[in-house]
């Protein structure tokens, strides 16, 4: 599917090679300024050109096709569309037959038949992340009062800022890649939100986190490093009348529901399938395992621009989880 939202819902359109991408969004409230200007910020934060990303440049320049009025929503859909145009489709006619490792070729395939579209790795792509980031603007304007502090945290295995620019380097001069984990921080965000069980913040989070291409992990609060400790040590004391606690293990969800305590989630970004380097892999038209070399223009840290897109998936799910919480 490529809707997802209860209250508030989006639906993304297009493809990596399409004419354009863009995504559809409901229940936006009306009287909200909304121009195409709003947008730069944080698309400028997932755009390519710096060192490790990719070649391709997009102007990325968002259309707003409806849904705004005089400047301001007007409770109506609004479509936000990208125009794609710096595209060489010709890089990915060999996918087909020899689908490239850990990319979505052959899972795509065996879904929807010959006829699905792998050019740039289609509605699979990194590309349609930019919708993705248009959609997180318009939640981030819905929930003005929750602020955002998204980093890049490592990169190869490295924690330390002053190494990342020498690994990815070293990545890409190597034919190679690396992955990297993002954090995001919500603050200011409201107390009450989310469900038990199905609809836990956690859950509706993870939801859309997962939506992003190359994620394959997220945790919360101390995650996976807060199994080692004991209860004595992980429990959040509270530390006031209004919630506020000592530490922030659970990163400020409790029983799927906010705390009032900052929202902190993790996300890793597994590095770029796409490489230079050759590779053995199933070549249906020889039938065997053969070399296969992979050319086009490619990121060699995809986290390096990931940071805009988790941030803007969990603005989306908070901006939602606070209107069914209406």
């Amino acid at each position: 599917m490529m809707t997802f939202g209860d209250k508030l819902r989006m639906t993304l359109f297009g493809a990596s090679h399409a004419p354009s991408v863009g995504v559809r969004i409901e229940g936006v409230p009306a009287g909200m300024p909304l121009s195409e200007s709003v947008f730069e910020c944080d698309l400028s934060r997932r755009r390519a050109g710096a060192a490790g990303t990719t070649a391709r440049h997009e102007r990325d320049l968002p259309h707003i096709r409806g849904g705004v009025t005089g400047g301001v929503t007007d409770g109506g859909t609004i479509e936000i569309e990208f125009m794609n145009e710096d595209v060489r489709s010709s890089d990915y006619d060999t996918f087909r037959i020899q689908p490239r490792p850990s990319h979505a070729d052959f899972a795509a395939r065996a879904k929807y038949g010959d006829a699905v579209d792998l050019r740039g790795g289609g509605i699979f792509s990194g590309r349609m992340t930019l919708p993705l980031v248009a959609a997180g603007v318009v939640a981030k304007l819905m929930l003005s009062a929750v602020k955002y502090s998204t980093t890049l945290v490592e990169v190869g295995g490295e924690s330390d800022p002053a190494l990342f620019d020498g690994v990815i380097a070293a990545a890409r001069a190597a034919g190679d890649s690396v992955g990297g984990v993002i954090e995001c921080r919500a603050s200011g965000v409201a107390k009450g939100l989310g469900e038990p069980f199905f609809d836990s913040v956690e859950s509706v989070v993870s939801h859309l986190l997962f939506s992003i291409p190359a994620v394959k992990g997220v945790e919360f609060g101390s995650g996976f490093a807060g199994v080692r400790l004991r209860g004595s040590q992980r429990n959040d004391r509270i530390a006031d009348a209004e919630g506020r606690t000592f530490t922030n293990n659970d990163g400020g969800i409790a029983g799927g529901i906010t705390n009032g305590n900052d929202i902190v989630v993790r996300v890793a970004v597994k590095p770029t399938p796409s490489i230079a380097l050759p590779q053995q892999t199933f070549d249906f038209g020889r039938g065997c395992v053969a070399p296969l070399r992979i050319t086009g223009r490619h990121d060699a840290c995809i986290a390096l621009r990931a940071g805009a897109a988790v941030e803007a998936m969990v603005a989306f799910a908070l901006a939602d989880l606070s209107l069914r919480g209406r």
